[in-house]
């Protein structure tokens, strides 16, 4: 919960959970924030190193950020700075992917001063974080549809499975004076299925026997299936051995949900990771996340909701499937920062439609709180 300090704008929390929210919420709000009792009674308390590598790419994005952590890393006070932008590079940590870090980015690149233009180094596919290939399969659709058009993309320029890395991607965003409300609302129906199959310094049979067993599964419902496959070496597949699968299913009114599976890392415990088992994993992912249903997938429930609140004066509307921990916590802190609720409805399934729809829906509803890039430079 957050509590008053002694300085009654800085807004405290405590415990490790949900740093990433709290930073983000507290650089677009421009918010100080001090976050307490950081691991404190672990063996190996306060802040970890991707937590650290975190905090320096906020530092990077930033212009005049004060950042205090005390000496055992339990307690770190942050207060924001303009939101610069422009060009950066920045090595992420290996313990996390840099999807972890990227997820941050694409929340505060649509109000930088100058478009972002980040290079970002490290872990591109893990069994912990989203991966990069999700996000662009899945989440810059979704940012298309409050007005991030131009110059809006994601290369994957090199991959790099985890432990070791050695992956590189580029992502580009634009920075919109506002943002526009939306009303995303239909869900449609599922018309195609489209995926993605890496493998990294293994034999490239690997990913074509992820695409078989896939296809056995995914077939039985839908005859428009088409899995690329993508085998990297040298340079271009990183310093480990990985393989995985990524799947988006599209429907009528352009929704895109998306699973994926990925490899065991090299040295980790247990067996090795099977490739049929991994494409029969990740398409029964899919088919569970087409049962939630809604018109945003799981993962960019919260990315959705943030933008929806910090929209033009407005009302938007967005119909997801049932919300996950990260996305209810995640409302609690819009709360927080910038004083926004949302009317949250629930829509029961008809018992007399013959179409079986999944579980149940949720709309959220709120009014945008107009916020405004003031940074951007006007021509």
């Amino acid at each position: 919960m957050a509590s008053s300090g002694s300085n009654s704008h800085v807004l405290t929390y405590e415990g490790c959970n949900f740093l990433r929210q709290r930073l983000v919420l507290a650089t677009l709000s421009n918010r100080p924030v001090k976050i307490k009792k950081i691991r404190s009674k672990d063996a190996n308390p306060g802040v970890q190193d991707f937590e650290a590598s975190f905090i320096r790419l906020l530092d990077r994005i930033t212009n005049g950020s004060r950042i205090e952590v005390n000496e055992t890393g339990t307690t770190v006070y942050y207060q924001p700075g303009l939101l610069h932008g422009g060009k950066i590079e920045h090595d992420c940590n290996e313990q996390r992917a840099i999807g972890y870090y990227l997820e941050a980015l694409i929340c505060l690149a649509p109000f930088t001063k100058e478009p972002l233009h980040a290079t970002l180094r490290g872990v591109t596919n893990d069994q912990v974080d989203v991966s990069v290939d999700y996000l662009k399969a899945t989440c810059l659709p979704l940012l298309q549809q409050f007005g991030l058009i131009a110059n809006l993309d994601l290369k994957i320029t090199k991959r790099g499975a985890a432990p070791e890395g050695g992956g590189e991607v580029i992502f580009t965003c634009p920075n919109p004076r506002k943002l526009r409300p939306v009303k995303i609302t239909d869900f449609g129906k599922i018309k195609r299925i489209r995926g993605w199959a890496f493998a990294t310094r293994v034999s490239p049979q690997t990913a074509n026997r992820i695409v078989e067993s896939a296809r056995g599964v995914l077939n039985r419902c839908l005859t428009d299936i088409y899995i690329y496959t993508d085998h990297r070496k040298g340079q271009q597949g990183g310093k480990s051995p990985g393989f995985g699968l990524t799947l988006v299913a599209e429907t009528t009114t352009g929704v895109m949900l998306g699973s994926e599976a990925v490899s065991r890392p090299k040295g980790a415990d247990g067996d090795p990771t099977v490739p049929e088992d991994l494409g029969r994993g990740a398409s029964k992912l899919l088919l569970e996340e087409i049962y939630r249903g809604g018109c945003v997938d799981s993962v960019n429930q919260s990315i959705a909701l943030l933008f929806m609140a910090l929209g033009d004066q407005d009302v938007s509307k967005a119909v997801l499937g049932p919300l996950t921990p990260y996305t209810i916590q995640f409302l609690r802190h819009l709360q927080d920062f910038f004083k926004v609720m949302f009317k949250i409805e629930t829509l029961k399934v008809d018992d007399d439609t013959e179409l079986c729809t999944g579980a149940d829906k949720i709309q959220l509803t709120c009014i945008g709180v107009g916020y405004t890039n003031l940074s951007k430079k006007t021509s």
